[in-house]
C-alpha cells in the first residue's frame, strides 16, 4: 500500500509549484529495478497511467527527453523519424544525472539541471491524469497531462512499441 506520509521538496515540486501547477504526491516503496511496474502496483494504477522519464541523445550526443507509458517502450528508429534526426539513443546512467541533476529510477522531466527538447508519446495526453517520477525514487506525483505541454513545451511523437 501507498505511503501517506510528509515529502520533502525536490527541483520538480519546487518548479512545478513556482509555475503554480496543482499536482498531488504519491509515495511508495521503491524496488531497484522495479520500474513503473512497481510503483503502478503500489499506487493502485494501471501502469498505462505511470509515465516514465527517459533521457536520451541524439547522433550528436545532443540530450532529449522522452515521456513514454510505464508499460511500452520506445521505438528509437520511429522516435528519430519524427524528431527528425539519424539516430536516437538512451544515455548511460551518469550522463542522464549529468544532465538531469536526478539518479536514474528519480528522474523528472521538471527542474532538471539542463534545459533540454521533451518529446511525449502523443496518446499519454489523451489521458485525465498520469502519475510521473517527482524528482525521487520512490516518489510520483500526479498531474494533467497538458502541463507537460504547457510547462515544457513538450511535442507529442509516436513512437510506442
Amino acid at each position: 500500500m501507498a505511503r501517506k506520509e510528509h515529502t520533502s521538496e525536490t527541483q520538480a515540486t519546487q518548479f512545478l509549484r513556482k509555475n503554480q501547477v496543482s499536482f498531488t504526491e504519491h509515495p511508495y516503496e521503491y524496488e531497484e529495478h522495479g520500474g513503473t511496474a512497481v510503483s503502478a502496483r503500489e499506487l493502485g494504477v494501471p501502469e498505462h497511467d505511470v509515465v516514465k522519464t527517459l533521457i536520451m541523445q541524439d547522433e550528436a550526443a545532443r540530450p532529449l527527453i522522452v515521456l513514454m507509458h510505464g508499460d511500452c517502450k520506445v521505438s528509437t528508429k520511429n522516435l528519430a523519424r519524427a524528431i527528425p534526426c539519424k539516430s536516437v539513443e538512451p544515455c548511460k546512467p551518469e550522463v542522464a544525472q549529468r544532465h538531469t541533476g536526478y539518479m536514474v529510477g528519480g528522474t523528472s522531466p521538471f527542474g532538471t539541471k539542463k534545459a533540454m527538447p521533451v518529446y511525449v508519446e502523443e496518446s499519454i495526453l489523451a489521458l485525465e491524469k498520469i502519475y510521473i517520477n517527482g524528482g525521487r525514487r520512490g516518489y510520483l506525483i500526479g498531474i494533467d497531462p497538458q502541463v507537460v505541454v504547457a510547462l515544457l513545451g513538450a511535442r507529442a511523437v509516436q513512437c510506442a512499441l
